[in-house]
């Protein structure tokens, strides 16, 4: 049936409603219950049923109540838009509190904070603890923090975590040797002035230039830039864009999730030794069955690689670009070219798949793996993967900022494989959607959003509305959003809250209102002791999967065939 204006308002009403249930559920099941007078400090997850915090058990059986400040970003980002769409100053004041006290409990004498993949805080104890496996190093990858929020909280100490991130992570400035494992207690100072020898790609480090830890060095620079006015700080962000441009294959411009390669330290006792001073992984593994190519982890190109690269990264540079004006063009243009190179060469609109890619532009599709390793084990075969709506976002922004006409037809391929019928045959004109869709992806919903505002087309906003419905009606389940009604633990950290705000913000004409949405996803990564008994490597997602309807034993992460290892 045709939604009636009476309807859309009360779904309106319903859709803040929930979110607003959501936020209320946060602060008080993850608030600090266990010291008096208790701290802004909040847990990461709840139990939806008993209201227990959600846990990290140690190899040693220690149980520790896990708060990790960037798994808060987006959460952050939905408490302010809930202050500035309802008047109620509380959802700010309350994620501005934990800021205040991260900055004034758990930043480092170098001004690192106590955070990130390998390090989290203990709510019992408020204490720091870390993976001794990870030497409980720092650690953010495309964690895009609210610096804009931790600014207006406290600018001297977000200028101080910049610069310390950024000296905490490159090894060589003149190089820039850069590398997702920081230590702490490095000694403080910009280094903005240290010469630079642009050096040409591939070179072997010590350090692994990983793109999803570079967009966060990228971004905190040039946000260091925006909210502070370094402008050395912008340089050094675009120093550092820049090395994964120059690693892009020089004829096809595909790439590159790196731009070195790991030194090679010691011989490999054997195959299933994928530790990164063993030398290239990929060369190791995939090398000698692909003569005549340039064999290396930057120039692989599979699925979760390519995500980073044409979604996590493109999107957050055409956000600066925009964000910055005439000072963030290079971002701009190095981000076109390359999504562009992606559509030439990866995009089979057909399927509306991803071809997995050497970065010279051989298709890998089909191959069979020959031996252990890094990228999966012997006798995977690597297949096209799915475009999915998160690739919608990036890829409809491209078209809204640059008007290439490659970017829209893959835009629109997306749009239809999700259901979410004919987005047009350009923005606005001859669009056909459907209204009936099923899909409660939040990444659709961003997307559809990011078009009716540039666009103002209703047919977009009544898209939206129906996204905005499926994700209620999905997602919204027992105060908290999760994948399914009996889902035990729900994180605080879901986009499904922001993306129903920046559609409600849409609605009323002022999408200022609520933070853009820039892909963060924090996450905690180390040795887990499962309920069996047994030790494993796992990330805290693991933490989410169990069901009321299952076994309630959290089930290991798997390797994508497509992908990497959970962890480099």
């Amino acid at each position: 049936r045709v939604a009636t204006a009476t309807d859309s308002t009360a779904d309106d009403r319903a859709r803040v409603q929930a979110v607003a249930e959501f936020a209320r559920n946060v602060l008080a099941d993850a608030a600090d219950h266990l010291h008096q007078p208790a701290t802004p400090v909040l847990a990461n997850g709840v139990n939806v049923f008993t209201k227990q915090q959600v846990e990290w058990i140690f190899p040693d059986g220690r149980n520790t109540i896990l708060s990790d400040l960037t798994t808060h970003q987006n959460l952050f980002r939905v408490l302010t838009g809930l202050t500035n769409l309802t008047g109620d100053a509380r959802y700010q004041a309350a994620a501005k509190a934990e800021i205040a006290y991260y900055f004034d409990h758990f930043q480092d004498p170098s001004g690192l904070l106590q955070w990130g993949g390998h390090r989290f805080i203990d709510l019992r104890t408020l204490t720091p603890v870390g993976f001794a496996e990870k030497n409980s190093v720092h650690e953010l990858k495309n964690v895009f923090p609210y610096y804009e929020l931790m600014y207006e909280t406290n600018p001297a100490a977000t200028v101080k975590f910049i610069t310390a991130f950024w000296n905490a992570h490159v090894y060589n400035w003149h190089t820039l040797e850069v590398s997702r494992h920081g230590d702490y207690g490095h000694p403080p100072g910009a280094h903005w002035s240290e010469r630079f020898d642009d050096p040409a790609p591939y070179f072997e480090t010590k350090g692994l230039s990983f793109l999803d830890a570079g967009n966060d060095l990228i971004y905190a620079a040039a946000m260091l830039y925006r909210l502070d006015g370094d402008r050395g700080a912008l340089l050094w962000s675009k120093r550092l864009a820049a090395q994964y441009v120059k690693a892009r294959n020089p004829e096809t411009h595909l790439g590159a999730y790196q731009f070195t390669q790991p030194r090679k330290t010691q011989e490999p006792p054997g195959d299933n030794a994928t530790q990164s001073w063993f030398g290239d992984r990929a060369r190791r593994q995939f090398g000698p069955d692909l003569p005549g190519h340039q064999v290396l982890e930057a120039t692989m190109l599979l699925s979760r690689l390519s995500l980073t690269i044409y979604s996590y990264n493109a999107l957050m540079e055409l956000q600066l670009a925009q964000a910055l004006g005439p000072d963030g063009q290079d971002f701009r243009q190095w981000t076109e070219q390359g999504m562009s190179a992606f559509v030439h060469y990866a995009y089979n609109p057909a399927a509306n798949t991803f071809r997995p890619m050497l970065t010279d532009g051989t298709d890998l599709s089909g191959f069979v793996m020959k031996r252990n390793g890094y990228y999966g084990r012997a006798g995977i075969k690597l297949t096209p993967y799915p475009a999915t709506a998160e690739y919608l976002v990036s890829y409809a922004h491209a078209y809204l900022v640059t008007g290439q006409e490659d970017f829209w037809n893959v835009a629109r391929g997306i749009a239809r494989s999700a259901g979410l019928g004919d987005i047009g045959t350009r923005p606005g004109q001859d669009v056909h959607v459907n209204l009936a869709t099923g899909n409660a992806d939040a990444h659709a919903l961003f997307a559809v959003v990011d078009l009716y505002l540039r666009t103002h087309c209703a047919d977009y906003l009544a898209l939206g509305r129906a996204l905005g419905n499926n994700i209620v009606r999905v997602h919204f389940h027992h105060g908290y959003f999760t994948n399914h009604d009996d889902q035990i633990f729900a994180s605080v950290n879901v986009i499904e809250p922001l993306a129903l705000l920046t559609l409600e913000a849409a609605i009323r004409g002022h999408p200022e209102l609520v933070p853009a949405f820039v892909n963060s996803s924090g996450y905690v990564d180390g040795f887990y002791k499962f309920s069996d008994g047994v030790v494993r490597p796992a990330t805290d997602a693991v933490l989410y999967l169990p069901r009321k309807s299952t076994s309630p034993v959290p089930v290991p992460m798997q390797r994508n065939p497509n992908g990497v290892p959970r962890e480099e």
